[in-house]
C-alpha cells in the first residue's frame, strides 16, 4: 500500500477478515443483463488477500464482500465494503480491494494534507456518488461498460472542513477563491498519479459535478 499517514486519533479495531474476493481471474462468462446476481464460488486470490493484510495494517474496519455476477459483464470480484478509514466517506458500496486501498491512500497522504495545509482546516468528511453501479460509460462516443460496473470506480463530488465549509466539485471547480483551486489541483494531480483513470469536469459535461477515479492501470487524465 502507498505511503500512509498515520492518524493518531484513529482507533479502530474488528477488522474483518475471510469469504469472497478475487481478481477476475478467470472471468465469469457474461449473462443476460438483469439476470438475476449469482454468487461466484472463486478462490481468494493471492493478490486480494494482500490487499486485505493491508487494509487491516492501516488500521482500517472492512468487510469483505461476496464475488457476484449481476449479468451482462457487470460484476462484483474481490471487493470490500468500507467501514471506517478515519474519515467519513458517504455514497460507498462494494469496492475492488485495490480501488479502496488507492482511494484511503489519496485521503490521508493527499486530500487531508492538502485540506490542512492549503484551507487551514481539518477534512472531516468526503462526499460521492457512489461505487458499483452496472451501467455504460456516460458522455463517451462509444458505449463499453463503466468501471462502476465492475465496482473498480468512485466519483468523488464534496469535502466537508471542520469549519463547516462544503468544496464541492461542481461549485468550486473553478472557483474565484485561488486557495480552494489550489486545493483541488493539488488532489486532482495526486489523483492521476494514484489511480489510472481520472475524469474531472476539464474532461466532459458528464463529469461536471464529480471527480471519476479508476483503478485500471491506465494512464489517463483529465
Amino acid at each position: 500500500m502507498k505511503r500512509f499517514i498515520p492518524l493518531a486519533a484513529l482507533m479502530l479495531s474488528g477488522c474483518l477478515f475471510g469469504g469472497g474476493g478475487n481478481d477476475r481471474l478467470p472471468p465469469p462468462p457474461r449473462r443476460p443483463v438483469g439476470a438475476p446476481p449469482i454468487t461466484l464460488n472463486l478462490p481468494t486470490s493471492r493478490e486480494t488477500q494482500m490487499c486485505y493484510a493491508d487494509l487491516s495494517r492501516e488500521a482500517v474496519r472492512y468487510s469483505p464482500l461476496p464475488d457476484r455476477d449481476y449479468g451482462g459483464g457487470c460484476d462484483v470480484i474481490g471487493a470490500v465494503q468500507l467501514i471506517d478509514i478515519g474519515v467519513p466517506v458517504t455514497g460507498l458500496k462494494a469496492m475492488r480491494c485495490g480501488l479502496a486501498e488507492e482511494f484511503i491512500g489519496w485521503t490521508r497522504n493527499a486530500v487531508a494534507p492538502a485540506a490542512y495545509q492549503i484551507l487551514g482546516s481539518r477534512l472531516v468528511k468526503i462526499e460521492t456518488y457512489g461505487t458499483y453501479a452496472c451501467r455504460n460509460t456516460i458522455g463517451t462516443a462509444t458505449e463499453r461498460l463503466s468501471g462502476h460496473a465492475l465496482a473498480n470506480a468512485v466519483d468523488v463530488s464534496a469535502f466537508i472542513l471542520a469549519d463547516g465549509r462544503r468544496v464541492s466539485i461542481e461549485g468550486d471547480w473553478r472557483s474565484d477563491n485561488g486557495d480552494v483551486r489550489r486545493f483541488l489541483d493539488v488532489i486532482h494531480t495526486s489523483a492521476c498519479k494514484r489511480f489510472g483513470t481520472v475524469l474531472s469536469p476539464d474532461y466532459n459535461a458528464a463529469h461536471r459535478n464529480h471527480l471519476h477515479l479508476e483503478d485500471d492501470h491506465k494512464s489517463f487524465c483529465r
